[in-house]
């Protein structure tokens, strides 16, 4: 029976030889750990698949450099962090997003969300939600309701991520004054 080879030795493997056994058992092994941790931090598991995808690639191809000194998973996670946010940032990722919204703008049904937004459910904090400008609660919704990064809401709405970071800090400011 043949012994667990390390991190180090499968991207050596690689690296050396181009080993197809040594990748297939890299990719078994943190494939879908780095799914997982990125599904946190982007919803769309086709966008999250083809990440995991490109990031596999790079080892393979070797565009991807490993240094000895370094954990294997945080390399990895480096590698894939950084894919996912160039794929959030390209026009692909941007279109999809705003579609997305956009089917969700033109329901006839109102969601949860945006019951809550317009002030059906919940009294005082309704009223004060649905006297934020929409730009406000757009970030608001995109920020609190959905729970987006920063980048992930600048990239959902188009604007800059110092837009995002203002505009959630008006509405904020804007709530507390009328809760007050």
């Amino acid at each position: 029976m043949r012994e667990t080879r390390s991190d180090g030795e499968l991207l050596r493997a690689i690296a050396a030889d181009g080993d197809r056994r040594a990748f297939e058992e890299l990719y078994r092994r943190y494939a879908p750990w780095l799914t997982a941790r990125l599904r946190g931090r982007c919803a769309d598991a086709g966008v999250v698949d083809d990440v995991v995808q490109e990031t596999f690639l790079a080892v393979w191809r070797g565009t991807a450099r490993y240094r000895e000194e370094g954990d294997a998973a945080g390399w990895l996670w480096r590698i894939g962090s950084r894919r996912l946010i160039d794929t959030l940032r390209g026009d692909g990722a941007r279109g999809r997003m705003r579609q997305a919204l956009a089917r969700l703008r033109h329901r006839d049904e109102a969601s949860a969300e945006e019951r809550v937004l317009a002030g059906v459910e919940h009294g005082d904090l309704a009223g004060a939600l649905t006297r934020l400008s929409p730009e406000l609660r757009a970030v608001l919704q995109a920020t609190v309701i959905d729970g987006l990064s920063t980048r992930e809401a600048a990239v959902l709405l188009g604007i800059p991520p110092g837009t995002v970071k203002t505009r959630a800090l008006r509405a904020r400011k804007q709530l507390r004054e009328e809760l007050a």
